[in-house]
């Protein structure tokens, strides 16, 4: 009798002859509904609609827009992008082409840069290949007879990847003539390509070292539909429009030039204002919560460095300095300074929970090659606390932050998801306190019923954390707060409080950001505004300009006025067509035009011209005020 196996789908289960793919049993069940399927996952391992099925088990069918379905298809789109290549420019060698979260990219060791005519081609080529409908055939070879196949093609990165693979059998992928090292699973046929996109090409080091060959990446996307790619396309254009790094230069807010540094930001008198005035709103809410403020130096000696595991675990992002024969670090991180403080004297129960503030500036040692704009630079400001409290009242003080998270977001405006992030490979701790501090994070995040993601392995080096990311105005995902449980660096540096029955016990510390980076804050707060901020936020809060010379004198007394009233303000009196000064001033997305003429005068009142309104309303100065002021307070 011949072998069968037992397949459940869709929680029946029903007996087939061994050998067959899920392929041949989709089409039990093709309706137009699922005329998308792309793949299929047999015990929760991604296969081939064309791979035989040797053993029973659960098949479910993976459709092109799902998350993994949308992955495969990106991923067999930069197969045929490569394929493309190789028949367009022969020389090139191949080395990786993944999905990412916003499509794929392949990277190539060539003799010259890509050029936009290229990528023209390449397209071209690639819109070929999807009408030839080539199959993906996947073939399995002993580890040797894969590197001797690459080896006869010269693909000398093909062969490097396969050599240092752990296992006697790989995996090569053939549409065409093209063959590609790569576990799979792929897309039927380039048929499947309904829509994609190259969208830049990038210099990359060959495995990111700088040691390396610099390599040409090509980036692009792929889709179900065109109407997908084209909002993702229009998404990617609006993005250009809202850069931080352009609106920066064009709203003179600040600069990284050569002359200072890589990574090191310098603020104009606006930038230094915008930031001023969240700092300030975040002094604000950390007092009103029971905070205290904490300012710690930037060098500390290397043996704390050392006591905490930052100079065995993070050393390779830190900078070090020699002073009077003594190593010292520059800090990374805040908490060293403020456990310092804790430890200055002896803590009874009934001082806990402390809660020590700092907006410390912390240096960390960042490639060059990752450097972007405010997002990822080598100095920037942390808005860091450090909580230490009694295990009984851990839980609390991570609600507590959650709410002020969840307030502050509120007030910028911001969508955020949550992940639960867990013990890295690299770390310090017991297991028992891992699993104490894990614990106490997902009881918090449960106990407020919010939905959150495991992000498995990227906890920080001394304790799990909740990490809290922000969507902005254009659904991209930012890193924002986190809330790190630490039960270890305690115990590390001998904190101790005097409980109520007069025993020495471990506090708990609990390390969190609630905006993280001011700088990468700012930096997404620019692009999620466009560079318009609200009124609160506004570095400059209104511009007074007037007509003709006769109106000068009045203005310099209403600027006086609304000055002294405390609105940031500028005054425009060049003998220049007001038309011109109305426009320039939209362009620096000024929120308030007082506009200033022989009227105005006559009657002492302002015509006021709102950002994002064409109309202009005249009213008197104190009618402004009033209004000035509620927009202010609402934070609207």
């Amino acid at each position: 009798m011949k072998p069968s196996v037992e397949i459940e789908i869709q929680g029946k289960t029903k007996s087939y002859p061994a050998g067959i793919t899920p392929g041949e049993i989709l089409k039990e069940f093709l309706t137009d509904r699922n005329r998308d399927i792309l793949a299929a996952d047999l015990n929760g391992k991604p296969i081939d609609l064309s791979a035989a099925i040797t053993e029973s088990g659960t098949l479910d069918f993976i459709g092109v827009s799902s998350p993994r379905g949308l992955e495969i298809l990106r991923h067999s789109t930069a197969h045929v992008m490569a394929q493309a290549v190789k028949e367009l420019f022969p020389t090139a060698q191949v080395t990786i082409g993944p999905a990412i979260e916003e499509g794929f990219y392949y990277d190539f060791d060539t003799s010259r840069p890509f050029t936009p005519e290229d990528l023209e081609k390449i397209e071209s080529r690639m819109n070929e290949i999807v009408k030839s409908r080539l199959a993906f055939r996947r073939i399995e070879l002993p580890k040797d007879e894969a590197i001797r196949f690459f080896e006869e093609k010269g693909e000398k990165y093909k062969v490097e990847l396969i050599s240092g693979v752990d296992q006697s059998d790989v995996s090569l992928y053939t549409q065409g003539e093209f063959t590609d090292f790569c576990r799979g699973p792929h897309i039927p046929d380039s048929g499947f390509i309904k829509a994609f996109k190259l969208t830049k090409v990038a210099g990359a080091y060959w495995r990111g070292d700088e040691r390396n060959p610099m390599l040409q990446r090509i980036y692009g996307t792929a889709f179900p539909t065109k109407k997908d790619l084209k909002k993702h396309l229009d998404l990617i254009e609006e993005a250009k429009k809202r850069d931080h790094r352009k609106l920066g230069r064009e709203l003179d807010l600040f600069s990284i030039v050569d002359d200072a540094g890589p990574g090191l930001v310098i603020w104009h008198p606006k930038g230094a204002m915008l930031r001023y005035l969240v700092e300030e709103f975040e002094r604000t809410e950390h007092l009103r919560r029971g905070y205290q403020m904490a300012i710690g130096p930037q060098l500390l000696k290397r043996e704390l460095w050392e006591k905490s595991g930052h100079f065995d675990n993070y050393r390779e992002n830190m900078y070090f300095t020699r002073v009077d024969d003594v190593d010292y670090g520059v800090k990374p991180m805040n908490c060293l300074a403020h456990m310092l403080i804790y430890k200055s004297k002896v803590r009874s129960y009934r001082e806990l929970p402390l809660r020590y503030f700092e907006l410390g500036i912390v240096h960390r040692h960042e490639r060059s090659g990752v450097l972007h704009g405010l997002t990822r630079v080598r100095q920037f400001t942390q808005d860091d606390a450090h909580i230490l409290c009694t295990p009984e009242q851990l839980n609390d003080e991570i609600l507590g932050i959650i709410a002020f998270v969840k307030h502050v977001m509120g007030i910028f405006g911001f969508e955020y998801s949550i992940e639960l992030s867990t013990r890295p490979e690299k770390s310090i701790g017991t297991d028992e306190d891992w699993e104490r501090a894990t614990h106490a994070l997902g009881n918090a995040l449960n106990e407020q019923k919010a939905v959150y993601e495991i992000n498995e392995g990227d906890g920080a080096f001394y304790g799990p954390k909740i990490d809290i990311k922000l969507k902005d105005a254009l659904s991209r995902s930012w890193q924002c707060a986190t809330i790190q449980c630490d039960f270890t660096l305690p115990e590390r540096f001998g904190l101790t409080y005097v409980d109520s029955d007069g025993e020495r016990k471990r506090p708990v510390m609990i390390h969190r950001v609630i905006l993280g980076s001011i700088e990468r804050f700012l930096g997404v707060l620019i692009e999620h505004y466009a560079g318009a901020f609200p009124l609160w936020l506004s570095p400059v809060q209104a511009v007074i300009m007037t007509i003709t010379d006769r109106q000068d004198s009045y203005a310099e007394e209403v600027a006086g006025v609304l000055g002294g009233e405390g609105v940031r303000l500028e005054t425009d009196l060049r003998n220049e067509k007001i038309g011109f000064k109305i426009r320039e001033a939209r362009s620096q997305k000024i929120p308030y035009l007082i506009i200033l003429g022989d009227r105005e005068v006559e009657n002492r009142t302002l015509a006021v011209r709102k950002r994002g309104e064409d109309g202009t309303r005249e009213v008197t100065i104190e009618e402004f005020l009033s209004q000035f002021r509620d927009e202010v307070t609402k934070r609207s």
